[in-house]
């Protein structure tokens, strides 16, 4: 009995190894995009390795680059998938201000070069997106699927293109495309660099005396924060609908990012006002000041809703910080 095929792009990343997991429970035979490096980068997915030689094998990784639209068709071609999951990106906001041509060419560009390989090879698959909260910039929240885009961040500015060229694709050559515009979404893997896993390490280390300050730039900025592991079986819902869409997916709370050093600090029974200093290297150019989303279509027509929300998220990510130091 055949199986169904997905390829995931980022496949090594936080979403992208919940979403093999998912994937894999589910019976696929799942195909992963990473880049080639000089050292190891699959951390997140070890667990779910089984030797290549093996017949039984459902886990199967390619080396390819999203500025290389021909590896990419080859690889469309080779693999056949039935669902493609594009989820690799340059994904820090505040790097992209850094690396304003590079996030452009990966975030944007990519996406453009990987729907013209589905396009080119005439693959009859269907085609999930990553977009983001971060494109809706100022507009007032709540944000919904209706809601006007304002980029704050050139990550921003090229979710929005890739959003675009997403509904392009679909509307001019009928490619079973779908945009899932993620608001904030974190988990233990997510990386060192993001703010929640940063203040959820900190706060660890800190309370084992491993670590006395903390660095942090705009406290203020709230965001609807949620649990990876749930969003990606949104993902996944999507592409399950004979109808191609697309969906905000959100909890509907909003808590800041002093909300979220308090949840993370009381955990291990600490203070965060005398652990944490202010950094002015953190500051983004230009701010994002409220996201909050209204995911109701995604309820009403995917049965999809969040459970957990942001104080719990903060508990569950310190305590693997703490467990993590046990081990």
């Amino acid at each position: 009995m055949s199986r169904t095929t997905a390829l995931i792009t980022g496949i090594t990343g936080q979403d992208g190894s919940y979403l093999a997991e998912l994937l894999l429970g589910k019976g696929y035979e799942v195909h992963g995009l990473m880049r080639r490096s000089s050292s190891f980068s699959t951390g997140r997915i070890d667990h779910l390795y089984q030797d290549p030689h093996d017949a039984d094998s459902r886990l199967r990784l390619h080396y390819g680059d999203l500025a290389d639209g021909s590896r990419i068709a080859a690889l469309l071609d080779h693999i056949q998938p039935h669902e493609v999951y594009h989820l690799a990106a340059q994904s820090h906001v505040r790097v992209s201000f850094d690396e304003p041509e590079f996030t452009g060419s990966t975030t944007g560009l990519g996406t453009t070069r990987l729907l013209e390989a589905i396009r080119m090879t005439g693959l009859p698959c269907r085609f999930y997106q990553a977009s983001s909260s971060e494109m809706f910039g100022t507009s007032a929240p709540p944000q919904s699927e209706l809601t006007s885009f304002h980029p704050r961040s050139p990550y921003a500015a090229a979710k929005v293109y890739a959003y675009w060229i997403t509904r392009n694709y679909r509307e001019a050559y009928g490619i079973h495309a779908v945009n899932g515009i993620l608001f904030n979404h974190e988990s233990p893997r997510r990386g060192e660099t993001f703010v929640t896993r940063k203040i959820a390490r900190a706060a660890a280390r800190i309370a084992r005396g491993e670590q006395q300050f903390l660095y942090m730039g705009n406290l203020e900025a709230r965001r609807d924060w949620g649990y990876a592991p749930e969003y990606v079986e949104a993902m996944w819902r999507m592409l399950q609908c004979d109808l191609a869409d697309d969906y905000v997916v959100a909890t509907g709370t909003s808590y800041s990012v002093r909300d979220f050093l308090t949840f993370c600090f009381e955990h291990v029974g600490l203070d965060w006002e005398r652990h944490v200093r202010f950094d002015e290297r953190y500051l983004r150019p230009s701010e994002v000041p409220d996201l909050v989303g209204d995911a109701s279509k995604a309820e009403r027509l995917l049965g999809w809703r969040a459970t957990v929300h942001t104080p719990e998220l903060a508990r569950i990510m310190t305590a693997a910080e703490v467990g993590a130091a046990v081990e």
